[in-house]
């Protein structure tokens, strides 16, 4: 994860570069007062995770737990028909420019989080809930099997943030234009996690969990001044200090990680305000 993150960091000072070298493009289109709406796909990563688990018969700690993605099998109704919006790992925002190369944007990122079954981890901490697994732990490996813990944020991990973004053109053409833009955003994470801890009864229910950060760079192509294909590479971090583990109210996880997002999102950008007079961008 640490690769990913000098890769985002040596990409944006690219993008900086790009966009000063290139000052000089006359832009024929202002951006001020433009509202732009997006949708799109991620495709995610995660950095390993320590998970403490605590409640009235349990507190124990699994360490570097390892997690993926769950993209949807790809099809046309599954992924362009709002019914199913839910369905694939969605990206969505609406933003506004207040000044030609910044806007404010807020958006939605629907990731998944699924724990890797049968990965063996270390835990530390006591469990006696009359079960299997009841006794106290000291750095002890041990086999997540699903009769012990299923863990998964797959409806989804829900990242609703507000962000700043730059925006720059590297080139204009008669009929297309190519831009570069840089952001960062803050945010709640309101997961639906699917949890099933030591057989007790399952949990699946939107609940605030934490927040997010992000840091993002990307490249857009515009056609015809209102439509565009956006490609993102997208990282962050997540806290969740308070994920529900069980119906019952004192049960509760809490973890933290780093992720990394590849995203491919379309887009529409329109004025809602009068078109000021041409001046030097």
């Amino acid at each position: 994860m640490k690769k990913y993150a000098f890769l985002i960091v040596i990409f944006l000072l690219n993008c900086q570069f790009i966009a000063a070298q290139n000052k000089s493009i006359p832009l024929k289109k202002y951006n001020k007062g433009k509202v732009y709406v997006l949708v799109g796909w991620n495709w995610s990563r995660f950095s390993q995770s320590d998970i403490h688990f605590s409640g009235p018969n349990h507190d124990f700690t699994l360490y570097d737990v390892k997690a993926e993605d769950r993209p949807a099998k790809f099809s046309a109704n599954l992924y362009f028909n709002p019914k199913n919006l839910s369905i694939p790992q969605t990206n969505l925002k609406i933003g506004y420019f207040f000044h030609h190369h910044w806007n404010i944007a807020f958006g939605l990122d629907h990731m998944k989080y699924v724990m890797i079954q049968s990965q063996e981890v270390n835990i530390n901490g006591n469990i006696n809930e009359q079960t299997y697994y009841d006794g106290s732990y000291n750095n002890q490996n041990i086999l997540l099997a699903r009769s012990f813990l299923e863990f998964e944020h797959t409806d989804g991990l829900n990242y609703a943030y507000f962000e700043i973004n730059r925006i720059d053109r590297i080139l204009q053409t008669k009929f297309f234009d190519i831009n570069i833009t840089e952001g960062l955003g803050f945010g709640p994470i309101i997961p639906r996690s699917d949890v099933v801890l030591l057989a007790k009864q399952e949990w699946d229910k939107y609940h605030l969990a934490g927040y997010g950060t992000n840091l993002k760079v990307a490249a857009n192509l515009t056609f015809f001044n209102y439509f565009y294909i956006q490609s993102e590479a997208k990282g962050g971090f997540v806290h969740l200090p308070s994920v529900k583990t069980t119906p019952n109210k004192a049960d509760n996880a809490s973890q933290h990680f780093f992720y990394f997002q590849n995203n491919i999102l379309l887009g529409a950008i329109f004025p809602i305000v009068k078109k000021e007079k041409r001046m030097a961008p």
